[in-house]
């Protein structure tokens, strides 16, 4: 190999070590780590409802907004139901169909409704983690249908 081909070896070997020591450095910062969860959500596809949606909404809040739960009780808002969801609160709809950033129901869960972010209490950071929140908008996104 002449001294220009080792050249060109050396200088490809360590553009790639920068590459995977920059990245490494990226994936340390914990905004910063890539969230495969939530690049499964950025795909082309349909959120579903019932395999989707309830799930969610059956972990992280049902247990306050379902008949006897607190949230049901200050707010009007069932979420044990698509009728529920769909129904809206006591001051009225929380789903604005195909439109995710006027919709009540996801500026809860970004926290961009007043400062009041929802599910109050969850963890750390306050927050659903961002797959699920992105899963929500998505499907608000498409039209919030009963699938």
């Amino acid at each position: 190999m002449s001294n220009g081909g080792g050249m060109k070896l050396k200088i490809l070997f360590g553009s790639v070590i920068l590459t995977v020591l920059s990245l490494n450095g990226f994936a340390e910062d914990e905004g910063l780590k890539p969230a495969y969860d939530a690049i499964k959500v950025l795909r082309p596809g349909e959120v579903s409802f019932k395999n989707d949606v309830q799930p969610i909404l059956h972990d992280y809040c049902v247990s306050c907004h379902s008949p006897g739960g607190k949230g049901l009780a200050k707010s009007g808002l069932d979420l044990s139901s698509y009728e529920g969801i769909m129904k809206g609160t006591v001051y009225g709809p929380v789903i604005v169909n195909g439109n995710s950033e006027l919709s009540t129901f996801t500026k809860l869960l970004t926290g961009t409704n007043k400062g009041l972010k929802m599910p109050m209490g969850l963890n750390s950071t306050g927050t659903l983690d961002r797959q699920y929140i992105l899963t929500l908008m998505k499907w608000v996104q498409q039209g919030a249908k009963n699938n």
